[in-house]
C-alpha cells in the first residue's frame, strides 16, 4: 500500500507540472487542464487513481491544509488601498455586484435543483470568484481595449479573497445552524463565537507575524518556513477553539498582514506562489478524481439550465448594476456580460466544505463539487470560444498593440524607454532591483518590479496593448529566458534581445538569435555594454525626420560611425520598426523618423566645452 501511495503521489507530481506547462504553452487557465486531467485519471473515467482508497483518513487534513494555504496567499494580495483607488465600476462589481450574483444563483440553484437554502447560498458565494489565473490567460488572448482588460482583470485580483471570505461565512453559518442549536438565538451565538475566534485570532496572528518581519526577528531563510508552520498552527487551534473557524482565521491572518504598514512580504508572497501552485497541481487532480458522473448526470437538463442562468442572467445583472451611469459603452457592457471564467478558489473551497457537510449528514453536498466543476469548466470553455468573436464584432478588440515590454531597468533601458514614450510607445520596464526601478519611476516610466519570468509575472503583469518585447537586462540568461517565455505571446517577430556580449567573443554565445529564439538588437556589434558606454560619454538618442533630399543614406553619411539606428516611426506614428542585425535603416522611406543614439564629433565636444567657459 505504502508503493502504491508514493507511486500515486510522484504520477500526480509529474503530470501536475506537465499539465501546468502544457497550459502555459497553450495560454489557457491550467485549472482546465488540471480537472480534465483528473477526470480522466479518476473515477469518472479510466480509475487509475482513487483518492479515498489511496489517502484514506488522510485525505479530509491534506485537502484542509491546502487550502488553507491557497486562501491565506490569495488573501495576501488583498491590499485594502487598492481598492480605495480602484475606478467606481470595479469597487461596485467586487462589493454591490457581487452580492447581486450570489442571490441570484442561490435562487436558481433552489429552484432549479431542489436543493435546501443553505446549501444554494454556499453554492452561489462559490461561484461569485473570477480570480487572476483563468482571466489573466484569457484576456492575453482576447486583446480587449484597455479599459474592458482592466476592468475585467482588477475584478479577478480583488475578487478573489473577497469571495472566499464570503463562501467561509456561509459556510460557518451553516455549521453554526447544525452544532445542536435549539433556536435562532443559539444559531446567531454560534456563529458570532466562529466570527469572533476566526477575526481575533487571525488578526492576532497577522499581527505578530508583521512583528516579526518588521523587527526582523528571525533571519531571512526562516521567514517562509515560519510563516507556513503558523499558517497551519493557528489553523489547527482556531478550529479546536471554534469548529470550523480555521478557514476564516487564516484569511484573515493573510489581510492583515497584506495591509500591515512597513511589512515586507514580498519574499513570502513568492514562496507562498510557488506552493500554492504545487498544491494546486496536486489538489485539483486528487478532487476531480473523486468525482461521481453518475449522480451529477441525475440532475439533468436542470445544471444546463442553471449554467444558462449564470451565463446569461447573473452575470448581465451584475454588470447592470456595477456599470450604472459609468462612461462605458454599450458594446463594452456586453464583453464584460460575457467574460466570467470560475477559477482556483471555487474548485478548492467548494471540495472542502462538500467534505465537511457530508460528515454533517447533508447528502447532497457532494454535488457541490460537481456542480462547481461543471461551472468552471463550462465557464472558460464557453467563453474562450465565444468571446474573441463577440469581440471583434462589438469593436471593443484592441487591434493596436503599441505598448512594449522591456526585460531590464538600467540606464540603457531607462533612456531608450524616455524616447519610444515620447512617440506614444509607451514601455513597461521590468526589474527586480529596487534601484534601476525606483529611477524609473521618477522619470514617469510605467514599471513592473518583479521577476519577468516568475508566476507572480504571469498572474499579475499587465501586458494590456503590449506587443512587443525588448530585452536589454544586464543578465544575458534572464533575456533569453524572458524571449522562450514570451515567444508566443507576442511572435518571433516582436521579440527583441540585446548582445551582452562584446565583440569578437565566439559566435556560439549568440546562438539565441541563430535558433529561432529572438531577433538580434540593432546591429551585431553592438552590445550593452557599448550601448552604456556610450550613453556614459554623453551621447544622446534623438529623433530625425527622413525627407526625399535627406533620406537613409544622407542620415547615415551625416554621422557616419557617430551614430546607432534604433528605431524607426511610421508617417502615421502607429509603425514601431526596431532595427536589428539583418533589416536596419536602409528600408525606410521618406517621411519615416529615425531614433538613433548619437555620439558628439571631437568638434561639436569642443564647442560644447567652450560654451560652458566662465564670462569673464
Amino acid at each position: 500500500m505504502t508503493e502504491n501511495l508514493m507511486l500515486a503521489i510522484a504520477l500526480i507530481g509529474i503530470l501536475g507540472s506537465m499539465a501546468q506547462w502544457l497550459a502555459w504553452w497553450l495560454k489557457l487557465p491550467s485549472i482546465l487542464l488540471l480537472l480534465l486531467l483528473g477526470i480522466v485519471l479518476g473515477k469518472p473515467v479510466t480509475g487509475i487513481i482513487d483518492p479515498d482508497l489511496l489517502f484514506g483518513d488522510l485525505l479530509f487534513p491534506m485537502v484542509s491544509l491546502a487550502v488553507s494555504v491557497i486562501l491565506f496567499e490569495g488573501a495576501l494580495t488583498l491590499n485594502f488601498r487598492q481598492i480605495r483607488g480602484l475606478e467606481s465600476v470595479v469597487r461596485r462589481m467586487v462589493t454591490v455586484g457581487m452580492v447581486v450574483t450570489w442571490l441570484t444563483i442561490a435562487l436558481a440553484t433552489h429552484w432549479l435543483l431542489d436543493l435546501p437554502w443553505l446549501l444554494s447560498l454556499l453554492f452561489g458565494s462559490l461561484v461569485v470568484v473570477t480570480g487572476p489565473t483563468v482571466i489573466v490567460p484569457m484576456l492575453r488572448i482576447l486583446k480587449l481595449n484597455k479599459k474592458v482588460s482592466n476592468v475585467l482583470r482588477w475584478e479577478g485580483i480583488v475578487i478573489d479573497p473577497l469571495g472566499a471570505l464570503l463562501a467561509v461565512l456561509v459556510f460557518n453559518f451553516i455549521i453554526s445552524s447544525q452544532q445542536g442549536a435549539a433556536g435562532l438565538v443559539d444559531v446567531a451565538l454560534d456563529f458570532g463565537w466562529i466570527l469572533l475566534v476566526g477575526g481575533f485570532l487571525g488578526a492576532l496572528a497577522g499581527a505578530f507575524m508583521g512583528m516579526v518581519l518588521r523587527r526582523h526577528w528571525l533571519p531571512e531563510y526562516l521567514h517562509n518556513v515560519f510563516t507556513l508552520t503558523l499558517v497551519f498552527a493557528v489553523f489547527a487551534v482556531s478550529d479546536v477553539l471554534a469548529h470550523e473557524s480555521g478557514l476564516l482565521t487564516v484569511t484573515v491572518m493573510g489581510m492583515w498582514l497584506a495591509n500591515s504598514k512597513n511589512t515586507p512580504i514580498e519574499d513570502i508572497l513568492n514562496f507562498k506562489e510557488s506552493l500554492t501552485l504545487l498544491l494546486i497541481s496536486g489538489l485539483f487532480i486528487i478532487l476531480a478524481a473523486r468525482l461521481d458522473l453518475e449522480q451529477f448526470l441525475q440532475i439533468g437538463w436542470g445544471s444546463v439550465v442553471l449554467f444558462l442562468v449564470i451565463q446569461f442572467v447573473a452575470r448581465p445583472l451584475k454588470i447592470l448594476v456595477s456599470t450604472w451611469g459609468s462612461d462605458l459603452t454599450i458594446q463594452e457592457k456586453a464583453v464584460l456580460s460575457w467574460i466570467a471564467p470560475r477559477g482556483i478558489v471555487a474548485a478548492a473551497v467548494s471540495a472542502l466544505f462538500a467534505l465537511k457537510l457530508e460528515q454533517q449528514g447533508y447528502s447532497e453536498a457532494d454535488l457541490l463539487v460537481s456542480l462547481t466543476f461543471m461551472v468552471i469548466i463550462g465557464t472558460v470553455v464557453f467563453q474562450s470560444a465565444t468571446a474573441g468573436f463577440l469581440a471583434n464584432k462589438l469593436g471593443v478588440a484592441n487591434s493596436e498593440s503599441k505598448g512594449i515590454l522591456m526585460v531590464g531597468s538600467n540606464p540603457v533601458a531607462i533612456a531608450i524607454a524616455e524616447a519610444l514614450n515620447k512617440h506614444g510607445f509607451e514601455c513597461l520596464l521590468s526589474d527586480s532591483h529596487w534601484r534601476y526601478i525606483k529611477e524609473a519611476r521618477m522619470k514617469d516610466i510605467k514599471t513592473y518590479y518583479g521577476n519577468v519570468v516568475s508566476e507572480h509575472a504571469d498572474q499579475h503583469l499587465d501586458l494590456i496593448g503590449v506587443g512587443k518585447m525588448i530585452a536589454v537586462s544586464m543578465n544575458s540568461d534572464l533575456n533569453l529566458l524572458a524571449a522562450a517565455r514570451y515567444k508566443n505571446e507576442f511572435g518571433l517577430a516582436n521579440i527583441f534581445v540585446l548582445n551582452n556580449e562584446e565583440k569578437n567573443k565566439d559566435e556560439s554565445k549568440h546562438a539565441v538569435s541563430k535558433e529561432g529564439k529572438a531577433r538580434h538588437l540593432f546591429s551585431k556589434d553592438v552590445s550593452y555594454a557599448k550601448l552604456a558606454s556610450l550613453l556614459a560619454q554623453g551621447a544622446q538618442i534623438k529623433t530625425t525626420l527622413l525627407t526625399e533630399e535627406f533620406g537613409h543614406e544622407a542620415y547615415m553619411a551625416a554621422h557616419g560611425k557617430l551614430v546607432i539606428p534604433m528605431f524607426g516611426i511610421s508617417p502615421d506614428r502607429k509603425q514601431l520598426r526596431v532595427f536589428t542585425r539583418r533589416e536596419g535603416i536602409e528600408k525606410l522611406s521618406a517621411d519615416w523618423k529615425v531614433i538613433g543614439l548619437i555620439k558628439q564629433s571631437e568638434p561639436e565636444k569642443e564647442m560644447v566645452a567652450e560654451s560652458e567657459q566662465p564670462i569673464n
